[in-house]
């Protein structure tokens, strides 16, 4: 079985890509939706992780290109800005999961119903992220999205600048 592990981050590639073949998995790595497609067309591949936001071609683009061509291969959404939105077109697009860096090993794998204990995964404390967790985390996006720009930002969110800037001082009881 063969994974294909899509990120731009080489890093983050780099990694993840040791840690999964230390569990006996096989990983083609690609950084781009490019190298991705080039990867799927050999064959062999029965799983991908995707990340979403990559120069170019994003994820959500590639899961519906996966979707299309090759229907057989189950697909996880992985980055590092979660939003409700994206997390809901990706799994209408038909992604099997959707998480947020950091993801743990055990959650990826999990994902793919390949973790120990492959039954119902019930909620727990660990897994759900607070409000202020879910705050800061769309506060991130949105002003990666504006490249730092705190006005713009603050205008997109629909709040006076100055109570973003408050904000952005605190972070939220997870992060701590």
């Amino acid at each position: 079985m063969a994974i294909l592990l899509v990120d731009d981050d080489h890093v983050f590639r780099d990694r993840l890509t040791k840690a999964l073949e230390r569990r006996g998995f096989e990983v083609r790595g690609a950084s781009d939706a490019i190298a991705a497609r080039a990867a799927l067309d050999s064959g062999g591949i029965n799983r991908a992780l995707l990340d979403l936001n990559m120069p170019g071609e994003g994820g959500l683009s590639l899961l519906k290109s996966i979707r299309t061509n090759h229907p057989e291969i189950e697909a996880i959404v992985l980055t590092g800005y979660g939003s409700i939105a994206t997390a809901l077109e990706a799994v209408r697009l038909g992604a099997r999961d959707y998480l947020t860096k950091p993801a743990a090993l055990e959650q990826i794998l999990h994902g793919f119903g390949l973790g120990e204990g492959n039954g119902d995964r019930g909620a727990t404390d660990s897994e759900v992220p607070s409000l202020s967790q879910v705050e800061w985390d769309h506060i991130q996006r949105v002003l990666h999205d504006c490249d730092g720009n705190v006005t713009q930002a603050a205008k997109l969110l629909g709040m006076h600048r100055r109570s973003l800037q408050r904000k952005l001082q605190k972070l939220p009881s997870r992060v701590k």
